[in-house]
């Protein structure tokens, strides 16, 4: 698929010149990329270089944390049971473990409870609650799940349960009548930062709980390997608050991670020492998933409260079968689906894809849901069947916002909620074909045809004679990485190919090939899943021609070297005047 390379545009030319003399002439690409981050003076880069838990903001700016603590104090203090009722995802199921971990260190009696999501649904529901009862509850604590339950919040008062709802997803009109709505995207809200995860809003609850009881909230920093678990693997901004949080719980998971984590990475393959963002989306992540998507998130939630090693290394073995089956699952159903969409799309020209089977598995739709994403760069909802109802997961791509399309289409709804990017709902079968009617219009009303061409925005163009040691040592502190602070993307033109190159891995999916310019030190590159623009290279290389190059920059090691390496994110032959 061929991408537009867009320059990302800076507020101006003085701000990156600004912010170059500041850091001791930093090179000029990684200033523009700061500014383009918002860090356009010493004091925002010295935040930003050096993020401390101590700028954290107090909890009780959050609407209603004052009765959500006070209502959990008083729990504690009286002995009151308390169930935590999750989610299945990983912010669901460590919001969880957060809160009942801390609550039962405090001397709270805590349960939990995480629905099944072909028994339950999503979310709060009357047979979760009512699962709520059973166990004892005089007060429920709905996390990452909740701020459009408004039903359901009065059933849970009608089973005479208290409820504290802590969410970030965003709100309806109205919102649940219950003790406490913590939910930093209330309109109503004055905490600064909007874009915690479920976990983080669970995280400053739980701070908000120790200052009231006088103990110090800085107790709450044992629990930051399961917000960062939560921050990378729910993708949410990692920018503010969240780069914080993300930056010093990946300390403690390299550092002194619980037992439970441990033995998921053992079981992985991973190592836990050099953990990154992007390790926690596509290895560890993965696999707690897997435990709500095929089975019981509560395994999870186990998983992760789990002191005994050997319990811990039992959970994790559990955990690592049902990713296996995961991925086997994702396959049939991404193949079919692919299929599927080729069809829908050839039919008639949607702006969207909306496909049903009844037996795709609701477990793994969501991501098969991303892949169609990747392959046909439209905003894409898969729907499977369960209890006679449709249900389905939604994502989308930059610039259409799937939750308000979804708002166009909420009277052929049973229930929805979501972000911008994904989102998940039910409907009756019998009201398919009109939502998948009613859904691409509403995404054909904001729709363009440059939207639907993928872009990769670059941070800066770079001389490669610029990547010395001070440029990488500058540049590995930008992380951690994320959302809304990408590894940053530069431009260099005009490279000359120093080797051959040749396509490497399953089905030659991977391109990789060596550049210098004039006469530099030759740098190797990887292109993962570009090995179909080898034709691009071949020419360029067989005409001595200068190839341009879209990169991200990163250290590879093999064989016990340790070296910078490009990772190429497009290729193409150099175009006329491009220095």
């Amino acid at each position: 698929m061929q991408h537009r390379w867009v320059l990302r545009p800076v507020p101006s030319a003085d701000s990156v010149q600004s912010i170059q003399q500041a850091l001791n002439d930093l090179p000029a690409a990684l200033a523009r990329a700061l500014v383009l981050r918002g860090i356009d003076s010493l004091d925002r880069a010295k935040a930003f270089f050096r993020p401390s838990l101590s700028s954290l903001h107090d909890p009780f700016l959050m609407a209603d944390m004052e009765e959500a603590s006070e209502r959990i104090q008083r729990a504690v203090e009286a002995g009151h049971r308390i169930v935590v009722y999750g989610d299945y995802d990983v912010d669901g199921t460590t919001a969880t473990a957060l809160l009942v971990a801390s609550l039962r260190e405090l001397g709270g009696d805590v349960d939990f409870f995480v629905p099944d999501r072909y028994e339950h649904g999503y979310g709060l529901s009357a047979a979760g609650l009512d699962r709520a009862a059973e166990l004892g509850a005089d007060l429920v604590i709905a996390v990452d799940c909740g701020v459009t339950a408004v039903k359901e919040a009065a059933y849970a008062r009608d089973l005479g349960m208290d409820l504290i709802v802590c969410d970030h997803h965003t709100t309806k009109r109205a919102l649940p009548d219950a003790i406490a709505v913590l939910d930093p995207k209330r309109p109503d809200c004055s905490y600064p930062f909007k874009e915690l995860c479920g976990c983080g809003v669970a995280f400053k609850l739980l701070q908000a709980v120790l200052a009231r009881s006088g103990d110090a909230p800085d107790r709450a920093h044992a629990y930051l390997d399961l917000v960062a678990l939560a921050t990378a693997g729910d993708i949410v901004p990692v920018q503010g608050e969240n780069r914080a949080l993300l930056r010093f719980g990946l300390d403690r998971l390299q550092d002194d991670p619980r037992p439970g984590i441990r033995a998921l990475a053992s079981a992985a393959d991973q190592d836990l020492s050099s953990c990154t963002a992007r390790d926690i989306v596509f290895a560890i992540g993965p696999r707690i998933n897997a435990a709500g998507r095929l089975s019981s998130a509560e395994k999870a939630v186990e998983l992760l409260l789990a002191v005994d090693p050997q319990r811990a290394a039992e959970l994790a073995t559990e955990l690592e079968a049902l990713n296996r089956r995961r991925r086997d699952l994702d396959r049939e159903t991404r193949d079919d689906a692919m299929t599927r969409a080729e069809r829908q799309i050839t039919a008639r020209m949607r702006h969207a894809i909306v496909l049903h089977r009844d037996d795709w598995h609701l477990g793994v739709i969501g991501i098969v849901a991303s892949r169609l994403v990747e392959r046909f760069y439209r905003p894409t909802i898969l729907l499977g069947t369960t209890n006679g109802v449709a249900k389905g997961s939604a994502r989308s791509i930059a610039g259409i916002n799937i939750y308000e399309a979804l708002v166009k289409c909420e009277d052929l709804l049973l229930e929805y909620g979501g972000h911008d990017f994904a989102a998940g709902m039910s409907l009756e079968i019998k009201d398919v074909p009109a939502f998948q009617e009613r859904f691409d219009a509403a995404v054909g009303e904001v729709v363009t045809p440059e939207l639907l061409q993928p872009s990769i925005a670059v941070d800066a163009r770079l001389d490669l004679g610029e990547l010395d040691d001070r440029f990488w040592a500058v540049l590995k502190q930008f992380g951690p990485f994320g959302p809304s602070n990408g590894r940053p993307v530069f431009q260099s033109n005009r490279l000359e190919l120093a080797r051959r190159p040749r396509t490497v891995g399953r089905d030659d999916k991977h391109l990789k090939f060596t550049v210098r310019r004039n006469g530099s030190a030759p740098i190797d590159v990887i292109g993962f899943g570009l090995g179909d623009r080898l034709d691009v290279l071949e020419t360029s290389w067989q005409k001595g021609s200068a190839i341009d190059v879209l990169h991200s920059i990163d250290e590879n090691t093999w064989n016990g070297r340790t070296s910078l390496q490009l990772k190429a994110r497009d290729v193409r032959a150099s175009r006329a005047g491009n220095d």
